[in-house]
């Protein structure tokens, strides 16, 4: 079986409703179908590019792509994925959520092909995970709307994003917490937002809170601060930003800086390398929350099948593609009452455009 054609779609969704968080503000999204055809089968991926997290701007990297991707794959075995992989990563170096399309279309090719689903074949630890709804940075009004109506759809866990102002983050925080009790599971990401001493004072601020995890207070770059603000809490601090590559899931985990990691299938670049990630995060005994960009049903049903086959992923947090109006791939995952499973076809459930 060999490679015979590769499609490129570009969609762009606006989202339902536009949210902020500590360094920007969304209210639209782009993302790249690619399409891998062997004649008899077809393997789809997604990408969704984020300048912010994985340094790619999709305006500039299409021209490229569009020319060179599908003369790279051309006439290769796709069950070869290690091969390709390296020759894409060679190609490209630094598109990450390239490589996590391409990885996800041969996963999807290869579950296909086996008639199972990826998470079975990767490993099939569980067949459903909890995940938690996002309310970004906004007013103590929209935050109690938000959180009402989560809430009556059947989620019981809520991360709120902060990193503005401490004081109305932890006043947010307060909110839900006496509102809902310790019935509610309740995270926190400050995405970069903290200064050290911000951090600190936050992190006495929030003892009674009860949070679940708090993640990546501080800047990206600075990881040696990141392991000075888990080393003063008994919260679990998690690494998001400061961690792309499988280098940077060594370094954390070798110098116990942080108690667990956020895995993105579009950041680390894909399904292949989570599991390597993964695997050092396990060897640390860090936990691991599988995450999300803004992305197509596709991108979160690459992320679900990798939280399935894995027992070291204790969390999940997989709701980016809710809020995209019109996408294509809508329904390969299935959400109820706060859970998600994957549907019950082969590969990554979806048989595309």
């Amino acid at each position: 079986m060999k490679i015979r054609h590769v499609e490129l779609i570009r969609c762009s969704f606006e989202l339902e409703t536009p949210y902020q968080i500590a360094y920007h503000s969304f209210d639209r999204v782009e993302n790249l179908f690619v399409r891998i055809d062997t004649g008899t089968l077809c393997g789809w991926g997604c990408a969704a590019p984020d300048p912010f997290v994985t340094g790619e701007n999709l305006e500039k990297m299409y021209p490229l792509l569009e020319e060179a991707l599908p003369e790279l794959l051309k006439g290769k075995d796709p069950f070869s994925r290690m091969k390709i992989l390296d020759s894409i990563k060679k190609r490209f170096p630094g598109y990450f959520s390239i490589w996590a399309a391409v990885d996800m279309a041969l996963w999807d090719l290869l579950g296909k092909k086996a008639d199972l689903p990826v998470w079975k074949v990767l490993g099939g630890y569980r067949n459903r995970i909890e995940t938690s709804m996002t309310i970004g940075i906004c007013s103590l009004e929209e935050t109690r709307e938000m959180a009402s109506r989560f809430i009556s759809e059947g989620f019981q866990i809520l991360k709120v994003k902060g990193g503005l102002d401490p004081s109305e983050d932890l006043e947010r925080l307060h909110y839900l917490r006496g509102k809902y009790g310790k019935s509610l599971r309740l995270r926190f990401d400050a995405n970069q937002g903290y200064t050290k001493q911000q951090s600190l004072q936050f992190l006495k601020d929030a003892e009674n809170l009860d949070l679940e995890v708090i993640e990546q207070p501080t800047r990206k770059g600075e990881p040696d601060l990141l392991g000075l603000v888990t080393s003063h809490t008994e919260i679990p601090i998690m690494a998001d930003e400061s961690l792309v590559s499988l280098i940077d899931a060594f370094q954390l985990a070798r110098k116990g800086l942080v108690d667990m990691m956020n895995i993105k299938i579009m950041k680390v670049g894909g399904i292949t390398e989570a599991v390597q990630v993964d695997s050092v995060a396990r060897s640390a005994r860090i936990a691991v929350m599988v995450g999300c960009m803004d992305e197509s049903a596709l991108g979160i049903a690459a992320g679900l099948h990798f939280a399935l086959s894995r027992k070291n992923i204790r969390y999940a947090d997989l709701d980016g593609h809710l809020d995209l109006k019109g996408d294509p791939a809508a329904g390969t995952v299935i959400l109820k009452k706060g859970w998600l499973s994957p549907s019950a076809e082969p590969g990554l459930g979806w048989k595309g455009l």
